[in-house]
């Protein structure tokens, strides 16, 4: 690990939604979370993730970053290490939608998703790999989709973006595996988040409908798998994608 008495993590996308419910999971005593976000200026929902995450005695930090910008994700992940002494655990949660028919999806859009949700988890996870080997220790979690297994019409960008990191987990695994650290991936179904509280009523029916449970997921029940994944007890899981939809997916 980075240091005898404290673990190291790096949570993306961390100021709310599932990236927040994540860091509060991972957040006590012992531990040191570094998250970013891309919220507007006047957003407090990070400074908000801040003070529930020191309440429960995590020592932690926030920065606004684009995660798609290769060297500013390089440099931001050198510091965190260079502070801390390294980096135990690096969870790549940032995402967005731009949702669109295949027909009127305009390359802007296409772009912006591929390079939010899935070009940022190659830069994050390139930039702590080689400190990871070295240590020989390190947990790796990406945060996948359903849709990326089943598809959606309307999300052709999201569904290719998080397929991409499903196949981007499987091959890292691989690569790194020798070295004692593991790479999986959490594909959530339906879950209640702002992002999908912005959907028309008529979606989240269909979505609903489609899950033999009922009921959409929490963030919480997210957040649970991927602390179990960074954790002593999951040591022999690498490569695998953790579906956990309800029975929307089977």
């Amino acid at each position: 690990m980075a240091e005898h008495n404290k673990r190291v993590a790096v949570v993306t996308g961390g100021s709310r939604g599932i990236g927040r419910a994540i860091i509060m999971e991972l957040a006590e005593p012992g531990v040191s979370v570094a998250f970013n976000h891309y919220d507007p200026p006047d957003d407090i929902a990070a400074d908000e993730t801040i003070r529930m995450a020191k309440e429960k005695g995590c020592e932690i930090e926030a920065v606004r970053l684009d995660v798609s910008d290769y060297q500013a994700v390089h440099d931001y992940i050198k510091g965190v290490g260079d502070r801390h002494g390294g980096i135990d655990i690096l969870v790549n949660n940032a995402g967005i939608t731009r949702d669109n028919l295949l027909s009127r999806l305009k390359e802007a859009d296409w772009d912006a998703v591929l390079a939010v949700n899935l070009k940022s988890a190659f830069n994050c996870t390139q930039a702590v790999a080689r400190s990871m080997m070295k240590q020989r220790y390190g947990r790796i979690v990406n945060i996948a989709s359903v849709v990326g297994a089943m598809g959606n019409a309307g999300q052709a960008n999201y569904a290719a973006s998080k397929a991409g990191i499903m196949g981007f987990t499987k091959s890292i695994a691989r690569e790194l595996a020798s070295r004692n650290i593991t790479v999986n991936a959490v594909a959530p179904g339906f879950i209640e988040t702002e992002m999908t509280a912005k959907l028309p009523d008529k979606a989240k029916e269909a979505f609903l409908g489609q899950i033999p449970m009922g009921r959409a997921g929490q963030p919480e029940e997210v957040a649970r798998v991927v602390k179990f994944l960074v954790s002593d007890d999951a040591a022999y899981i690498t490569g695998q994608v953790i579906h956990l939809n309800g029975g929307m997916y089977m």
